[in-house]
């Protein structure tokens, strides 16, 4: 899922994303509750309408982004009460809030309202969030079932975040609770924060193998590409990540080879595409030569190509891990997928 925080993925109009056949993007509900707020994007006819956007939309809780604060929030079991980073103003932020934030941003996914932790924690800590995090899983649920049943509402899903740190047990634990709420769907939280990716990974299996595998099953804040089918072999189904519309805007390009950081000298006078493998629209018409020039030159053509290279790239990633996981082909994929990143970049 490309990353549009505010109602809006970096780079990319509505129309390139169509184009790219991006058919669902995650928005941030922390942000579009500040700014420009949730009851005026309601009165405006819903997130979609807003941005004018026909695909689906998954926005998160916010709680990720309140928890990042730091010396700017306080937790409580009541909720997090947090400075707005735009203007100092004081929001509490519970389990309901976030709820009715979201029923009315009127997206098609929404997160509850969780507790994320710094990796590694202390195992007395990640017991406290995990607690915490089924009992505002609890709270949100039972606030979002009575407003659809008032409402009439049953279009929106809203999804239970498993956590526990890098506890095998108490990722499955967290697991069981989430289950006896009966979420449509299940996020695997507070990874790939910093632990070694075979740490996510084994996270991630500990949960999966417990989730139904007739719900979705989405793995938060990942990955790089080389690192997206060893997930998928794990048995998630969603994941969304800032990395290929920030790596763009830092000239950093994902191709077949490995990773081109086009500002590099050596691409002076490279006619050659981004990535000669590649169908998008910016390989097919612009060369490496080209797009250095555009970033030595600070145009933001530079940004937009290289974005939609990425996020091209990333999502005929996922493309061909379909492909492999119908051939019974995910696992030789998944090798050379990572083998193409081992030499560093191209």
């Amino acid at each position: 899922m490309p990353v549009g925080t505010a109602a809006t993925v970096k780079g990319l109009t509505q129309e390139a994303l169509e184009q790219l056949g991006a058919s669902i993007i995650l928005a941030n509900t922390y942000h579009l509750y500040l700014r420009p707020g949730h009851e005026l994007i309601c009165k405006l006819g819903g997130l979609h309408s807003f941005m004018s956007w026909r695909g689906a939309v998954l926005t998160d809780s916010g709680g990720y982004q309140v928890f990042s604060l730091a010396d700017l929030r306080k937790i409580t079991d009541e909720g997090v009460r947090f400075r707005s980073h735009l203007d100092g103003s004081e929001h509490l932020l519970t389990p309901e809030k976030a709820a009715e934030i979201q029923l009315a941003l009127g997206s098609d996914i929404a997160m509850v309202l969780d507790e994320c932790i710094e990796t590694p924690a202390p195992r007395n800590v990640a017991e406290a969030a995990l607690k915490r995090t089924t009992d505002w899983a609890r709270r949100a649920r039972n606030y979002f079932l009575e407003a659809a049943n008032r409402n009439g509402n049953r279009a929106q899903w809203q999804f239970g975040i498993v956590q526990g740190a890098t506890y095998p047990d108490l990722r499955r634990e967290s697991a069981r609770q989430l289950l006896e709420l009966d979420f449509p769907g299940y996020a695997v939280g507070g990874l790939a924060v910093g632990e070694p990716h075979e740490v996510t990974c084994e996270m991630a299996a500990e949960v999966t193998a417990l989730l139904p595998a007739t719900r979705p099953r989405y793995l938060m804040g990942v990955g790089r590409p080389e690192q997206l089918a060893d997930y998928v072999a794990r048995g998630i189904d969603m994941m969304d990540c800032v990395l290929p519309t920030r790596a763009a805007r830092h000239a950093c390009l994902y191709t077949s080879e490995g990773r081109v950081l086009i500002k590099n000298t050596r691409y002076i006078g490279d006619r050659r595409p981004i990535d000669p493998q590649c169908s998008c629209s910016v390989c097919r018409r612009y060369t490496r030569a080209y797009l250095r020039h555009l970033f030595a030159a600070g145009e933001i053509t530079a940004s937009i190509l290289a974005t939609h290279h990425n996020v091209h790239f990333y999502l005929d990633t996922m493309r061909q891990i379909r492909e492999a996981i119908s051939f019974g082909q995910l696992s030789n994929f998944a090798s050379e997928l990572r083998a193409r990143y081992v030499a560093g970049p191209a």
